[in-house]
């Protein structure tokens, strides 16, 4: 696949050979190419040579569009029709701008999947304390040994200047989501012919430093709390997941436990990593594919191959849409890629191996992350053998009444089953995502998860 890397890519490139125990911030005249040739949080701000790629210069303003009663968004971009319609018939002219789990999603379904493909918008951006803690990252943050945590870190984006791989993929792990988030959202895992059954999540994302009573001795190696509660279907309604995510996981790695309804017990659930099955996923989606890459990053090496030009989900508004249902967007084999918009943009492409003596279903992962938001767009998963396994999509819309980019819809793709998972979709819900929500630390305690879980 044919790559565009400017001078900066280069230098980035040269340095990505080096091992990733590299763990130096990058110097104070190097940081100052944030805002400047850079955007605050570190992509590209010139656009491409042809113009396909525009300049950023901003983002969406907050008041881009109308919010409605819900919180659902209006989309800024509406009126536009797509510039052209990726098919299996003409999908070769454009596979140099696809990843290979792209193309492979071509060739299974060569008769429904399509790509609409848009004039490609920057709307993303941050609010200003977000963007003076990247300032502050970018010539304090370190990683810690082996690079399985980081220190010395604020609110989002350790690396805005990344250096090696493992850098850039702990970007993902800390993206802005809001500061704190409630949020009801649905799953699905439809049959091949596209039947499903519904469940209900309901959600909490807390950075600890939004906490009502956060208290660096005792939250500060704490990067965000997150609690699941199922409401739907009723024999799953009422299990209940909290987990600790934390910063610096030599120090101390993650902790998780769950609260069974049934047997109205809270217990620890080291299985809530790596590939440990997802919440009623029916054995669809990992514990590390949620948020498309979560959690340790201990298990993989991680090779920084440089930056591409790819078409990626993006501005997914009319996905979001509270006037579609549920069977509208779920279909056979697929989502409906009708209410699907593509955008060409500047992706961060990082190749993950699993260690020698490690385990995981996945053997390796290539890696697409969106130089605007640090979001992973798309991720192509192989299994042991080297086959192509599964392909992520993620369909990311930018909040701008509240200045936050994040998923509208998580979906990843079974190439060998001929099922999916599709994680997100609130359309049918009563509210779109509440980030006025407020918690303290008492309520992300394994103690507070038997009231959370009453039916």
């Amino acid at each position: 696949m044919k790559t565009t890397i400017s001078l900066l890519q280069t230098s980035v490139l040269a340095l990505s050979l080096l091992t990733t125990s590299v763990m130096a911030a990058v110097s104070a005249d190097e940081a100052t190419k944030l805002g400047s040739t850079l955007t605050p949080l570190g992509a590209e701000k010139a656009g491409n040579s042809d113009g396909s790629i525009p300049e950023w210069t901003g983002g969406l303003p907050q008041s881009a569009g109308t919010v409605d009663s819900k919180g659902f968004l209006s989309d800024p971009f509406a009126s536009e029709k797509p510039l052209f319609i990726i098919t299996a018939q003409n999908v070769d002219q454009y596979k140099e701008k696809l990843t290979p789990g792209q193309v492979a999603m071509f060739k299974r379904y060569p008769d429904t999947y399509k790509m609409p493909v848009y004039k490609s918008h920057r709307s993303a951006s941050v609010p200003a304390e977000v963007i003076n803690a990247i300032k502050y990252n970018a010539t304090h943050t370190k990683m810690v040994e082996g690079g399985n945590g980081v220190e010395d870190f604020r609110t989002a984006y350790p690396f805005p200047i990344p250096q090696n791989g493992l850098e850039v993929i702990w970007n993902h792990i800390t993206h802005y989501r809001g500061g704190s988030l409630r949020r009801l959202i649905t799953q699905v895992t439809p049959q091949a012919n596209g039947s499903f059954s519904p469940v209900s999540l309901e959600e909490e994302f807390t950075f600890s430093e939004q906490l009502k009573d956060y208290d660096p001795s005792k939250q500060g190696n704490v990067l965000f709390y997150f609690k699941q509660r199922v409401t739907a279907p009723s024999r799953l309604a009422g299990n209940v997941l909290l987990v600790h995510e934390t910063l610096n996981q030599v120090k101390e790695p993650r902790l998780a436990w769950l609260y069974n309804a049934g047997q109205r017990r809270v217990r620890r659930a080291p299985q809530v990593s790596y590939d440990g099955p997802g919440t009623a996923s029916d054995g669809l989606r990992t514990s590390d594919n949620f948020d498309m890459y979560n959690g340790a990053p201990d298990r993989y090496d991680w090779k920084l191959e440089g930056k591409q030009e790819i078409y990626i989900p993006y501005n997914s508004y009319k996905l979001d849409s509270p006037k579609l249902k549920y069977s509208d967007i779920i279909k056979a084999g697929h989502i409906n890629q009708d209410l699907t918009r593509y955008e060409l943009h500047r992706v961060w492409h990082v190749v993950a191996t699993l260690k020698p003596g490690e385990r995981h279903i996945y053997a390796k992962r290539d890696i697409y992350i969106d130089e605007d938001t640090w979001q992973a767009a798309i991720i192509d998963h192989y299994d042991g053998r080297g086959t192509l396994w599964r392909v992520a999509e993620a369909h990311a819309q930018f909040y701008y009444n509240k200045q936050v980019p994040w998923y509208t819809l998580e979906c990843l793709y079974d190439l060998i089953s001929g099922r999916y998972l599709a994680l997100g979709m609130k359309n049918e819900e009563n509210q779109s995502f509440d980030f006025s929500f407020t918690a303290s630390g008492s309520d992300y305690t394994p103690g507070a998860l038997r009231q959370e879980g009453i039916r």
